[in-house]
């Protein structure tokens, strides 16, 4: 899809009405995410057998860091190298009852944490997944430190084929405010090892973010420059999500996050990056057909393995159980450790897909009509009919594309999606101290 970025194209309409809109965007999505991440309890196994006529995907979470960044959500813990190793093993007994099931995973998407906090038992794991299942693709996160030779000869001789590097930004004094200076570096040396990795896998993608308080148009500009400079295979930019239990702390380091600021840094990392870059999602830019961060858009549904991992399969959104060590001793009792669930009505699928299949820039009306029948138009009219009207999509048979104001439409309603799974999180984890 070709969006213009050129000024004749720029919006004509008020600032003060599209600041009024995105406002109103924010308010519906929250509330309606905030609903649907609202999970019942579930200790016994939830799932029923898979269907390999089905393209799945298998996501893995580690949930170990060597330290904590301040405003991440994920679930995370301090690296303890015996209860990792327990951890992995858990995993890969974990792969074996999805198995068992009948599911055939035709990729695996492992995040964190850290995966390649032990590279080895990565290895392990994912040559496991190799035999278990038809994988098309392997994509691995990792940090800037563990960009060593060893460890790039590792993942490529597993067959990873996209390795997303947390960056986050370049600037030297914002990386020390997220903490981040002394764990990976100073930002030249952290582009000195994307350089080096670069052109090892088929995608290096770069994670970023933007709209912190205390980042400038300037630092922005910058490290776009860097990347630029760099030539990315993929650039992943993220605005700043702050749940609940993280926005006093981003507070207290970065200061009060400005959404109005936000758009003007996305509206710019757009304008530098298109065309030499085009859209994979409304906030991935991909100079070549690729796997990306958001798996969600790839695949309608995807298994999630590991403590605290969040799973989509047959209509039913589900999570495991961040206790790891609740986790592990599950798996060797032979069980899978969902902890919480959330059966998603039609209304609900729908929808769902609606904000996925758009968030990957187009949905395939026709699509959707088969799978849903007619309960599609009757049912997604009003969202279809609401966006069209604020200039957020267009129409050429049979798909729906995101236009310039519609992307940025969708990174408002996906943030707040990524938020409100944030906060389920946080729930989860207090449920563990208490």
């Amino acid at each position: 899809m070709d969006v213009c970025y050129s000024p004749a194209c720029i919006s004509l309409e008020p600032s003060r009405v599209k600041t009024l809109l995105n406002a109103i965007i924010t308010q519906i999505a929250k509330r309606e995410f905030s609903r649907a991440m609202n999970f019942h309890d579930r200790r016994e196994p939830a799932l029923v057998p898979g269907d390999i006529t089905k393209s799945c995907l298998l996501y893995i979470h580690i949930p170990f860091c060597e330290q904590l960044c301040p405003y991440c959500s994920f679930h995370r813990t301090v690296f303890d190298e015996k209860l990792c190793r327990n951890y992995f093993n858990a995993l890969r007994k974990e792969m074996i009852l999805y198995k068992n099931l009948g599911y055939a995973f035709g990729g695996v998407y492992v995040g964190g944490g850290t995966p390649t906090v032990l590279m080895e038992e990565l290895e392990e794991t994912l040559f496991l997944a190799k035999q278990l299942f038809p994988l098309r693709g392997i994509s691995v996160e990792t940090n800037p430190n563990h960009l060593t030779d060893d460890n790039l000869a590792a993942l490529k001789r597993i067959g990873v084929n996209r390795l997303s590097v947390g960056i986050q930004s370049f600037d030297d004094r914002l990386l020390k405010h997220m903490d981040r200076y002394e764990k990976y570096g100073s930002g030249e040396m952290i582009a000195g090892r994307l350089s080096q990795a670069l052109g090892q896998f088929d995608t290096l993608n770069a994670d970023m973010m933007f709209n912190f308080p205390s980042q400038t148009m300037t630092i922005l500009d910058r490290d776009l420059d860097i990347l630029l400079d760099i030539g990315m295979d993929q650039i992943t930019y993220y605005p700043l999500m702050v749940s609940d239990s993280t926005r006093h702390t981003v507070a207290r380091t970065f200061g009060q996050v400005d959404y109005g600021k936000e758009e003007q840094f996305y509206h710019r990392i757009s304008e530098r990056l298109v065309p030499s870059y085009r859209f994979s999602s409304a906030w991935c830019f991909s100079k070549k057909a690729a796997m990306i961060d958001e798996y969600i858009v790839d695949y309608d549904e995807y298994a999630g393995l590991g403590s605290g991992s969040i799973g989509y399969l047959n209509g039913m959104c589900y999570a495991n159980t961040f206790d790891i060590s609740e986790y592990i001793a599950r798996i060797d009792q032979g069980e899978i450790p969902v902890m919480a669930f959330r059966e998603f009505s039609l209304r609900d699928r729908l929808r769902y897909d609606f904000l996925m299949k758009l968030f990957g820039m187009k949905l395939d009306a026709a699509a959707l009509r088969e799978k849903y029948g007619g309960v599609f138009s009757r049912l997604l009219w009003p969202d279809i009919l609401a966006f069209s009207l604020a200039g957020g999509l267009r129409y050429r048979n049979p798909c729906f594309y995101l236009t310039k104001r519609g992307c940025y439409m969708w990174v408002i309603m996906m943030r707040e999606f990524f938020i409100a799974v944030n906060n389920f999180r946080d729930f989860c984890r207090r449920r563990i101290t208490s």
